[in-house]
């Protein structure tokens, strides 16, 4: 059977769906106006006007209404996220499918859940691909930075796809708006405040699992906090909290310490314009030459790293 994305009907809406009704519809508008003279025949116009207006509900499901970010990728974006998933983790046979799971249920956990998961689409796909195809050594997830628990949930889920049996472990000051040091971040476009209880209403979408999550309020930096999660040794420390040069250095040298040999280390907006800091905080830590990671590769703006053994 054909990959799920290599199928004519799947590519077909994974486009966005106003460009393929309009396409369609100007098609229509030049063959008629040609058969009559330029004239727009009532019944042709009623029919123009019946098909924008169920174009609206379609655009309602995917675009950035109430989340800021469209969910529609392109296809040249799609296919390089694919590319590039292939490529970091070394199983191209299982890229384009491993894709297509994360897609819909991005898709599906937004609809379901409350708020939003940050970032654009094929960032948030590529991430929760990414993960399981690269096999980290144990369950144990770490995420820095969560806003509503989506994403961490979302992970979960696809971890257990892959027959693994996540534990989440969260890092988040929950103040009620987005913190980004150094930026003014507004109200949120989904219009739900950045609290413990949004949270854990998501991680409730993905079972046993997401109710066990521990949440640890507080900024990554806090001693206190470090303190109560570095009681083991994680397969999977995913760095999404101060985007700043100063804040995602601090992140990288703690990481140093919990992610379990063989781990993953997800650096989230890696390569972004809009987050200069985060690569120029990596670039000086592998620059340093103490360090356990090795550079495995990017995959639509997250850099991921593989530790080795502590020496």
């Amino acid at each position: 059977m054909r990959s799920l994305l290599t199928s004519k009907a799947v590519r077909r809406a994974l486009r966005p769906v106003a460009e393929l009704v309009d396409q369609r519809v100007e098609r229509q508008v030049r063959r008629v106006v040609g058969d009559t003279g330029g004239a727009v025949p009532s019944d042709v116009a009623r029919e123009l006007k019946t098909l924008r207006n169920r174009q609206r509900p379609l655009e309602l499901f995917f675009d950035g209404t109430g989340r800021g970010a469209s969910r529609l990728p392109s296809a040249p974006h799609l296919n390089r996220t694919i590319a590039e998933l292939a490529e970091v983790t070394g199983k191209p046979e299982a890229a384009e499918g491993t894709v297509a799971q994360a897609f819909r249920l991005l898709v599906a956990m937004e609809a379901l859940g409350v708020g939003r998961i940050a970032g654009g689409t094929m960032n948030i796909v590529g991430k929760l691909a990414a993960v399981p195809l690269l096999d980290p050594p144990n369950d144990d997830l770490l995420e820095i930075g969560t806003l509503y628990g989506m994403f961490g949930a979302s992970l979960i889920r696809m971890m257990e796809k892959a027959g693994r049996d996540p534990r989440l472990t969260i890092v988040d000051p929950l103040a009620g708006t987005q913190v980004q040091p150094g930026t003014t971040m507004g109200a949120d476009a989904s219009g739900t405040p950045v609290r413990e209880a949004a949270v854990r209403t998501n991680l409730s979408l993905v079972g046993p699992a997401g109710g066990a999550t521990r949440i640890r309020q507080g900024f990554s930096e806090d001693p206190e906090v470090r303190a109560r999660v570095s009681d083991r040794s994680y397969g999977v420390v995913v760095v999404d909290g101060d985007h700043s040069a100063a804040g995602v250095a601090a992140d990288l040298e703690w990481a140093e310490t919990l992610v379990a040999p063989g781990g993953i280390v997800v650096l989230d907006d890696f390569g972004h314009p809009k987050w200069p800091g985060i690569k120029e905080a990596f670039d000086k830590h592998m620059a340093a030459g103490v360090t356990r990671f090795t550079f495995l590769g990017q995959v639509a703006h997250s850099g991921y790293l593989r530790a080795r053994a502590k020496e």
